[in-house]
């Protein structure tokens, strides 16, 4: 019964000090959004655990038949390690193609 006893007490241990997910409860403190019709779009958005998120996107060689949207922008988090990774992307006609730090080239 005392083995009972104390391997309970080290799961409720272990269960009061395992690191608590925020990221469930964060909430949106900035948003922008600009809709800039068949031409494009940019927005951007922070929340309270860390992350974020800008893109804009730009029609060009408009009315030709290499017609494309081009689009960039950037996120940012914070890893369960405690780093901020940034992620910085382009898509187009080349496919999507992303950069950061911590992304092997």
């Amino acid at each position: 019964m005392e083995r009972v006893i104390v391997v309970f007490c080290m799961v409720l241990m272990a269960g009061l000090a395992a690191p608590v997910d925020d990221s469930q409860n964060a909430q949106i403190v900035k948003y922008e959004s600009e809709n800039i019709g068949i031409d494009g779009y940019r927005f951007e958005f922070e929340t309270s655990d860390g992350t974020a998120r800008q893109e804009q996107a730009e029609l060009r060689n408009t009315g030709t038949d290499a017609e494309a949207i081009v689009v960039r922008g950037s996120y940012s988090y914070v890893g369960p390690d405690g780093t901020q990774y940034v992620i910085n992307y382009v898509a187009d006609e080349n496919g999507f193609q992303p950069e950061g730090a911590h992304i092997p080239k």
